[in-house]
């Protein structure tokens, strides 16, 4: 056992339907998903246990792959996946847990994030909270011309949710794809960082180049303002997932 002034950190991988959730981050008098878990860890563990995400997600927003930190004083294994998932809501799920090098951070140490965006094209009435369902006929090729455009590293103020303390609207967006199987449209977006709400502004825009009521220039010009009000409005918080978190191999002790 380890001396108590020994914290070990440790990072989980969980899972999670966005439904019931006023997003990742502890707000007040809002659940939220960092506050069932640090209420479950610190009844389980026995001691107040504070967790540290990748990211923030929005309200109602999901995560197939979300990474969050925690320290504790003595070894842990996988016998707490089980008590924890056990105790957890069922919108909830832990998939891994991790140990790390006493500085890795879930949140700073990432790499680059990716999102996934599902359109269903038409209704169906098993897939309506996970989806943005749409009637329209959507144009995926002028819609991944647009795409190419946001590759790259540069300002996105243009997508980015107003009045926010960020120092930096800077992102180097790596790839940006729609790829249509059946009735639903999957749009994939991967970059080293994300402004608030920056994904749904971003959807919402191509949507509207999808229509037909943007051009690619005027695309172009939506990115060069620098200006949200310039932009569509947001997609709908359900059809947006976290996808994956990428981090160095480094900071793993198993690897």
């Amino acid at each position: 056992m380890q001396s108590k002034f020994q914290l070990l950190r440790y990072f989980i991988k969980l899972s999670y339907f966005g439904k019931a959730y006023f997003g990742w981050q502890i707000q007040p008098k809002q659940i939220t998903v960092q506050e069932v878990l640090e209420d479950k860890l610190s009844t389980l563990l026995r001691q107040p246990i504070k967790i540290f995400g990748a990211g923030r997600t929005d309200t109602g927003v999901h995560a197939l792959n979300m990474y969050a930190h925690f320290d504790f004083n003595e070894n842990l294994n996988e016998d707490l996946i089980y008590r924890l998932n056990a105790f957890l809501p069922k919108d909830i799920v832990i998939n891994e847990l991790i140990a790390v090098t006493d500085e890795a951070h879930a949140r700073f140490d990432a790499l680059e994030r990716t999102y996934h965006y599902f359109i269903q094209m038409g209704k169906n009435p098993f897939n309506f909270e996970t989806t943005w369902q749409m009637k329209n006929e959507l144009n995926i090729d002028a819609m991944n011309l647009a795409a190419e455009l946001l590759l790259g590293k540069k300002d996105f103020s243009s997508f980015a949710k107003l009045h926010t303390d960020v120092k930096t609207h800077i992102c180097d967006v790596k790839y940006a794809k729609w790829k249509k199987n059946g009735e639903i449209l999957q749009f994939t977006i991967t970059a080293d960082r994300f402004l608030r709400n920056m994904v749904r502004a971003i959807v919402g825009t191509l949507v509207e180049v999808g229509k037909g009521k943007l051009n690619l220039e005027e695309f172009k010009q939506i990115i060069e303002q620098k200006d949200r009000s310039f932009a569509a409005g947001s997609a709908p918080a359900q059809g947006l997932f976290l996808a994956e978190v990428n981090y160095p191999k480094s900071i793993f002790l198993n690897e």
